[in-house]
């Protein structure tokens, strides 16, 4: 019975010395979370409204979001009777051991401040990089997001982003298809590109400046190679590239202009 009482002692005089510490925190904490909240939510219309791109919002939400929780974490347990100093010194050096630990993971923020920066490409872009084509589907603090063309996700560090290549399919806002047509030597040149050239005008997702090219591009071994490439929007790009393909083989067709096919001569002597 004396050491119950002895327990129930101590246990009162814990509450009576740490409850309202303990309290307070986790209020501080719930208010904290609410506040962060709301105020996230107020950065995300004034940025909105200030036309701020997409890809930029984003990051900036997520950096301010997390910082705000770092400092809401050491408010609470600075609220618990913690020292602020000895806790700073602490998480000074464990900073220090981390950051060695993870210097891909800080090579790879500092990559998303450049890109956030210099703006190599936004969200909806279609871009080439790291040897993989795709629509860039977010920008985060340590990686980039794509969608390929075959619907594949793919997650690229922000580090080697910002340190390679990038091809910006969608930057100027027109891309040309590159697509090859052969015919057969017999044929005749002019009205081949008037064929070819109809095939390009009728299409409605070409566009008209700059304006559709058709040109001899190479006799080849066995026919005569024109470069048929018209202009489109980024994303009218595969549209236009298998329209034009079917469209040329269909025209030709029609117009009697022979397609050649590889051909084997056996001579007997």
């Amino acid at each position: 019975m004396e050491d119950a009482q002895i327990w129930i002692e101590k246990g009162i005089d814990f509450i009576i010395e740490f409850g309202p510490k303990i309290i307070g925190a986790i209020l501080i904490y719930l208010i904290g979370s609410w506040i962060i909240k709301k105020l996230m939510g107020v950065l995300r219309k004034a940025m909105a409204k200030g036309s701020y791109d997409e890809s930029l919002q984003r990051f900036l939400v997520n950096l301010v979001s997390w910082g705000l929780k770092i400092f809401l974490i050491i408010t609470v347990i600075s609220t618990l009777g913690v020292e602020t100093t000895s806790l700073a010194a602490v998480i000074a050096a464990a900073g220090l051991a981390v950051g060695l630990a993870l210097q891909g993971s800080l090579s790879n923020f500092a990559g998303g401040v450049l890109i956030m920066i210099f703006k190599p490409y936004r969200i909806g872009d279609l871009i080439e990089a790291q040897g993989v084509l795709g629509v860039v589907k977010t920008i985060e603090i340590f990686t980039t997001k794509m969608v390929s063309p075959e619907n594949k996700l793919i997650i690229i560090p922000n580090g080697a982003m910002a340190n390679g290549n990038i091809v910006n399919y969608t930057a100027e806002g027109k891309i040309r298809v590159d697509t090859v047509i052969g015919v057969g030597y017999d044929e005749n040149i002019k009205k081949t590109k008037e064929v070819l050239m109809e095939v390009l005008t009728a299409n409605p997702l070409v566009l008209k400046d700059p304006a559709p090219s058709v040109n001899v591009m190479e006799l080849a071994d066995s026919s005569v190679n024109f470069a048929v490439r018209p202009f489109c929007k980024p994303e009218d790009y595969w549209d236009v590239y298998f329209a034009t393909y079917e469209g040329c083989k269909l025209a030709l067709d029609k117009a009697g202009i022979e397609i050649p096919y590889p051909h084997e001569v056996q001579i007997n002597k």
